[in-house]
């Protein structure tokens, strides 16, 4: 199965991102997506779920969106938080996070020692804050296992400078 990460998409679903999402098992969105049309395109493409993000307030995405979402899905606990902070790593096996547009996958001792729990941030597509640029995290799970995960760099978009993310960034003189 492969579930495609995604957050902080900000209101804003490029083509690439789309492309790249396609072929996807299930999304797990780590908040701020920031529209209704936007949860409902990514809906389209595969099933999702997703959790609140700070920049959600007032959006109602349906009961099963809350600031804290669990799934269970190809044998294992997937747990989606927008703070990596607030995530309980000894409730589940794989925590997704969002918030820093900052990807990141590491391993962390689960809280009692009982194994491992993998940690990941995909990023974003739409407002990167690393060289990495635009990113999506992908997870290969089968069986109760983990078989890979990884931070997937998206292209930019030709002629799409307006849109690329950056510009926000430059307007705010980072």
């Amino acid at each position: 199965m492969r579930l495609d990460i995604v957050s902080d998409t900000h209101g804003h679903l490029s083509s690439e991102l789309i492309g790249a999402l396609r072929g996807a098992d299930m999304i797990l969105h780590a908040g701020d997506c920031c529209q209704m049309s936007d949860y409902l395109r990514l809906c389209e493409i595969a099933p999702m779920a997703m959790c609140l993000g700070n920049n959600d307030w007032g959006m109602d995405y349906g009961p099963d969106v809350k600031r804290l979402v669990q799934v269970f899905r190809e044998g294992l606990r997937w747990q989606l938080c927008h703070y990596e902070e607030r995530l309980d790593l000894a409730t589940c096996d794989v925590a997704i996070c969002g918030h820093t547009h900052r990807p990141f996958v590491r391993w962390e001792p689960s809280p009692g020692g009982s194994g491992r729990v993998l940690v990941m941030n995909p990023g974003s597509p739409t407002f990167p804050r690393t060289a990495k640029g635009p990113t999506i995290g992908r997870i290969i799970a089968r069986r109760g296992q983990i078989i890979s995960s990884e931070i997937v760099c998206l292209n930019r978009e030709k002629g799409d400078d307006e849109n690329d993310g950056w510009g926000f960034f430059r307007f705010f003189g980072r």
